[in-house]
């Protein structure tokens, strides 16, 4: 996030787009309901709806994958009617001009016809975000796991420039993470094409630094995904792999495509919590601790470090996953893994990560730091870009966009479009949530949600079970019929190892993240044959 999830109460206007956030964030979706009960203006965007829309001024119900259209639409509309913030842009930003050309592409006649929101709806939230200031921009998966999924988010950053809503408190553009330390696994180097810090791989004298600190030759091309990588295991390149508290053979797009490589993959090493159903592909299992029976730190999705301590021991013989691996990598050959425990190691990554720099277990008390936090003085950073951004010149630059359309879109043998979200009581590949009775008494099992119309032209109804079918797999799963979903539109989540619907799921890539369609494919329903209701 650019800002801190505490300002959200002090701002003017929310749009939240593509982010069902009551289920999946709960404790922020509480503070945006908190700043609409102080005045501030809900816009939600999302093809379901959500928690959020009863709290709404504006809700646009838009086509699942049409994101692009809809936002520069609203752009359109802002600069055809002079509600832009010139001086901003004037002072703060670039390639403006080219950017307002590209939104001749965009008349609302056609925004309207492709995304089945109405102009007048769509001028509404477009006036409303940029008459209403600060404002603050929210979007989570349902924004990045498209084909398009880099176009959206690009197009977010233009609409923030547009209306100058960033470098301010209150406003910005803020993912809200889908795990508590996805933020922190980032900022880690847990992507391919970086160390540390975001600091590319490709530039020889951030690599050299690298190299000294950790006496080491490193490669000097970017790595590939997660979904690469499976392409890969498939395509006999890739001979062992090393999993850490991930489940793949749940989580993975297409996973029929999954199961394969795994199937073929000849060596596997996974280290988890519990015996997930990739951990069961194992040839070497490697038992780490929870959250609970060690010390360290999380990187939440606003930026903050937050220290946390040990609670219990470790049960049976669990270590902490920093352990696991410096003593792997120490029975390997390497050195410079002889780390006494979790604070050595921050104490490293201070001295090579330059947004961590200021930050020390001693200064992280009870509310941590926000990054980036350059010395041991600075009282860490609640919302960045407040003077420049992290360009080469500091300037903000706009990008222009075209649409494009899902690669995967419904037929006459495949009608509905499937989308997927989460449910408020189970968490990812349920490998955690699945094993508290409570949660499964709660929400015990898959269901389809789909709209009244769909299910009376299917004759179904609630608890009836169906066969989901797309072009790549097929699944059995108990009916939910709900007004949330529009019609063409059904819902399921991915928890249940008991229905896996990611083997209907498309792997298709975004061309810059690499991140899978997993938010849009094509399926056909049918009653399931000898299935009671």
């Amino acid at each position: 996030m650019t800002n801190a999830i505490g300002e959200i109460r002090n701002a003017a206007c929310l749009f939240v787009i593509g982010s069902n956030t009551t289920t999946a964030h709960p404790i922020i979706a509480r503070q945006m309901k908190y700043a609409v009960r102080d005045g501030a203006t809900l816009i939600l965007a999302n093809p379901l709806e959500t928690g959020l829309r009863e709290h709404a001024a504006v809700f646009l119900q838009h086509l699942p994958g049409t994101d692009v259209a809809l936002l520069m639409g609203m752009m359109k509309f802002i600069v055809d009617n002079d509600l832009l913030n010139r001086d901003f842009i004037r002072k703060r930003c670039d390639n403006f001009d080219a950017f307002k050309a590209s939104l001749c592409n965009f008349p609302l006649d056609f925004v309207e016809k492709t995304t089945q929101v109405k102009k007048e709806t769509l001028k509404k939230a477009a006036q409303l975000f940029a008459e209403k200031s600060p404002a603050g921009i929210f979007y989570a998966m349902g924004i990045t796991q498209h084909t398009h999924g880099t176009d959206n988010v690009t197009a977010l950053a233009n609409l923030a420039l547009l209306t100058g809503n960033l470098g301010k408190p209150a406003t910005g553009v803020n993912p809200l993470r889908g795990q508590n330390n996805v933020q922190g696994a980032c900022d880690m180097g847990g992507l391919p094409g970086v160390f540390p810090g975001y600091q590319k791989v490709d530039i020889p004298k951030i690599r050299k630094k690298f190299e000294t600190a950790w006496s080491v030759q490193l490669p000097a091309t970017p790595g590939i995904t997660h979904t690469e990588i499976i392409d890969r295991i498939n395509a006999n390149r890739i001979k062992a792999l090393y999993i850490i508290g991930e489940n793949p053979l749940l989580s993975e797009a297409d996973a029929t495509h999954t199961k394969k490589a795994f199937e073929t993959l000849p060596f596997l090493v996974v280290q988890d919590i519990f015996l997930t159903e990739t951990a069961q592909k194992a040839d070497v299992i490697l038992p780490s601790t929870t959250f609970a029976e060690k010390e360290g730190t999380f990187t939440n999705t606003e930026r903050r470090v937050q220290w946390f301590g040990r609670a219990i021991m470790p049960r049976g013989r669990s270590r902490p996953d920093h352990e696991i691996v410096c003593d792997l990598a120490g029975r390997m050959g390497a050195s410079g893994f002889d780390f006494q425990g979790p604070e050595e190691i921050m104490q490293e990554i201070a001295s090579l990560v330059p947004q961590y720099k200021g930050i020390t277990y001693a200064r992280l008390g009870t509310q941590g730091l926000q990054w980036p936090c350059p010395d041991k003085n600075h009282p860490g950073t609640p919302f960045l870009y407040e003077k420049n951004f992290a360009t080469p010149n500091g300037r903000g630059k706009f990008v222009p966009l075209s649409y494009t359309p899902p690669a995967e879109l419904p037929d006459r043998t495949y009608p509905f479009i499937l989308t997927t979200g989460r449910s408020l009581y189970h968490f990812h590949t349920d490998s955690m949530t699945g094993r508290v009775n409570g949660l499964k008494l709660l929400h015990p099992c898959e269901r389809l949600e789909m709209g009244p119309s769909d299910a009376k032209d299917l004759g179904v109804e609630t608890g009836t079970m169906v066969t989901v079918t797309s072009r790549r797999g097929k699944v059995r799963a108990r009916v939910f019929v709900t007004r949330q979903c529009p019609p063409g539109v059904v819902n399921m989540t991915f928890h249940f190892a008991s229905t896996p619907t990611n083997l209907l799921t498309n792997r298709a890539l975004d061309p810059v993240a690499k991140i899978p369609e997993t938010k849009i494919c094509a399926v056909k329903i049918s009653p399931a044959k000898g299935m009671d209701k």
